[in-house]
């Protein structure tokens, strides 16, 4: 077979055949056949064999450039690889490096010369920093700061920023607030704010004080503790008479985890903050706290008492229920309103005087599924002063005393409707006169608005 040295193979070319003879025609007819297809044979090879080259040419090609996209992939991983293993590398060095500075801090708690400063330290460490609390505790920080707190050769600074560092490891961890309390710190600070501490109480120790107290109070098991400690009594008064806002909201919020233990609601009702709290109702800001606080102080019998004996305690809460729009405080006044009428007789009397009936039924049709619940079950409750008062309103049922005859039934009967119906209108044109009153008060109308009014409501029962 001819060897072929270029891929593109010329047009066929016969060899030119010579003249022949007559007497050898055969051969000569044989002679081309045979190099003819030769030729062909030749061609189809070279042509065959000039494909199959280039064929392995772009094989190798295309196994060369995919040799060098895997090398790059198998680089870039490998890259990646190192990256993660440098970083890792780099935040074991900075936790070391932040252990070593926690043990140094730990240990300058218990130098004399060096434990203001220490404090402020954990003070910052701890403030945003959830595991550097854990590991500051685990390191034994906790008793030194505690001891701190009542430690007469330090100043004011150096002991609010014990309590601040302290208040700082307590957040958000349940073991370093069980573990604050079981080192005495509620006694220390309760200390701290005698008349006769040294240095004297000031603001700014009280409201550390205070907010250590919010932190604490929040864990159950805290609860009780604090609250037989003589805190509330420091809390009450702080609520009472303390200048910064921010600290009679947290002894507000205080009072409120401490009232959730019930054996703290005596000790509540002691301080005569009942009261309080009840006049203090007219302030938005503080509205629904002040009322989840007696919620939960009238879900005790001493608490209740202590409501039912409060002045204008029925007025006032009933009035939240006019004026207040917000849903969670409905909420909670529809509550205290429903545990006192379930449980006091006498109270759902007070509750009919101050109005509750027109209330109520507004609540059944416009409140929350909540508060008409709990609206509903409270006029069941003074169906029973109804009952006791042997008048059967139309909506509760017509009771007639029998008669001799029936004709004398009908009249009776006619008569104690009338006079059912002449006292429903009055009971409904007290509410609405009295609810008109309360609304032209709270807006400061002129005096001749209110005798207006007085007319208008009085137009709509008759």
């Amino acid at each position: 077979m001819a060897k072929c040295h270029r891929n593109n193979v010329d047009p066929l070319n016969l060899h030119r055949i010579p003249s022949a003879s007559s007497s050898s025609s055969t051969s000569l007819n044989s002679f081309s056949r045979s190099t003819f297809r030769r030729l062909i044979l030749d061609a189809i090879s070279c042509g065959a064999s000039s494909r199959h080259q280039r064929q392995l040419q772009q094989d190798q090609e295309d196994k060369t450039t995919i040799g060098s996209k895997s090398g790059d992939d198998d680089l870039a991983t490998k890259s990646e690889k190192l990256c993660d293993l440098l970083n890792l590398t780099k935040m074991e060095k900075k936790k070391e490096e932040t252990l070593e500075i926690l043990k140094r801090v730990v240990k300058d708690l218990e130098a004399e010369e060096k434990k203001a400063v220490a404090a402020s330290e954990v003070r910052l460490l701890a403030k945003d920093d959830t595991e550097a609390r854990v590991s500051l505790a685990m390191l034994g920080a906790i008793p030194p700061l505690v001891s701190m707190i009542d430690d007469d050769s330090l100043n004011k600074d150096a002991r609010i920023a014990s309590l601040y560092a302290l208040l700082n490891l307590g957040i958000g961890n349940d073991a370093n607030k069980e573990a604050i309390v079981r080192g005495g710190a509620v006694h220390k600070m309760l200390k701290l704010i005698e008349p006769s501490s040294k240095p004297p109480n000031n603001q700014a120790i009280s409201e550390a004080i205070v907010a250590n107290f919010l932190g604490l109070s929040a864990l159950d098991s805290n609860k009780p503790i604090i609250g037989s400690s003589g805190a509330i009594i420091f809390l009450a008064k702080t609520l009472k008479s303390f200048s910064s806002s921010q600290a009679r909201e947290d002894a507000l919020r205080a009072l409120y985890n401490l009232s959730i233990h019930h054996q703290n609601v005596t000790f509540i009702v002691e301080t005569d903050l009942v009261p309080f709290l009840l006049s203090t109702l007219g302030d938005m800001e503080v509205s629904e706290r002040i009322l989840s606080v007696l919620a939960n102080v009238v879900s005790v019998s001493e608490g209740r008492k202590a409501v039912g004996e409060a002045a204008e305690a029925f007025p006032i809460l009933v009035d939240v229920l006019n004026w207040n729009d917000s849903e969670k405080c409905q909420e909670k006044a529809v509550y205290i309103l429903m545990l006192m009428a379930h449980k006091g007789y006498g109270d759902r009397r007070a509750m009919i005087e101050a109005g509750i009936e027109s209330s109520l039924l507004e609540l059944t049709l416009v409140g929350s599924p909540l508060v008409q619940r709990r609206a509903s079950r409270i006029l069941e409750s003074l169906r029973a002063v109804d009952k006791g008062k042997q008048v059967s309103a139309p909506i509760y049922g017509i009771t007639c005393s029998s008669s001799t005859s029936s004709l004398g039934r009908e009249r009776n009967c006619e008569v104690r409707m009338s006079d059912e119906r002449r006292a429903v209108k009055e009971l409904v044109q007290q509410s609405l006169q009295s609810n008109m009153k309360r609304i032209v008060k709270r807006a400061h109308f002129p005096q001749d608005f209110v005798t207006t009014s007085q007319h208008f409501t009085k137009s709509l029962t008759f």
